[in-house]
């Protein structure tokens, strides 16, 4: 059974999620400010969150960044704040997804269902590795590390781009195939979710990141990966 923990200081919406999640199947933890999301993911480890930012306490921008420090699990973002920096700041700290409140429950069970598809397990057999000059990507443990063995976290979302590009080596992805694939068919002009997470893969991966050697933009078009010489 997958577990969500919601995080939100209005209790309507706790009750609110919590009745629709546990009706679908879902075990369902909430929590009413950054501190106790803190604490509950560290006790209960969800495999996914929902998260508020305006919280009291610590900034739910804080409540992302404290999970990504020891965990990749999905983070969905549901906030008031609409605006495309308060987006871009929440997808740089780490989440996976942005919801705007007031939200529609098929739309957010959709994005759920979608965070729980990219952090799936690849089935054995169907993946191999892959070496650059500056890190290695083991497909089939949903790996990367740097060429010495240092392991590199990337979240979900980060991951998926990464594995999408890494299978089709030498390939042009569109955008639109990108933004399908990982956030669904309504994000197909969603070009800024891939500059923010292009530019973190970079920052992780590329030994120049603003010389990129392995992940190549084609402007207007998509992005392409190029393993080189390992």
């Amino acid at each position: 059974m997958t577990t969500v923990l919601i995080v939100d200081d209005e209790p309507q919406i706790l009750r609110g999620l919590r009745t629709n999640l546990a009706a679908r199947g879902y075990d369902v933890e909430t929590a009413p400010d950054g501190e106790q999301a803190l604490d509950v993911a560290a006790r209960k480890r969800p495999d996914v969150v929902i998260l508020d930012l305006g919280l009291p306490g610590i900034d739910g921008i804080e409540v992302i960044r404290g999970l990504r420090a020891w965990s990749a699990m999905p983070i969905i973002v549901l906030s008031a704040r609409e605006q495309e920096p308060d987006k871009i700041a929440a997808l740089d700290a780490g989440a996976d997804d942005f919801v705007t409140k007031p939200f529609g429950m098929g739309e957010l069970l959709a994005r759920l269902r979608a965070a729980e598809r990219r952090a799936a397990p690849t089935p054995d057999g169907e993946a191999p590795r892959v070496a650059t000059s500056s890190f290695k990507v083991d497909l089939s443990a949903k790996k990367v590390t740097h060429s010495d063995g240092e392991a590199i976290h990337l979240t979900p979302t980060e991951w998926h781009l990464v594995e999408i590009l890494v299978r089709n080596p030498g390939k042009l992805v569109s955008q639109r195939q990108l933004l399908k694939e990982v956030w669904g068919p309504r994000y197909e002009d969603e070009t800024n979710y891939l500059r923010v997470y292009m530019a973190q893969i970079r920052r992780k991966l590329e030994p120049d990141p603003a010389d990129p050697k392995h992940f190549i933009t084609e402007p207007g078009m998509g992005y392409r990966f190029e393993p080189g010489d390992a």
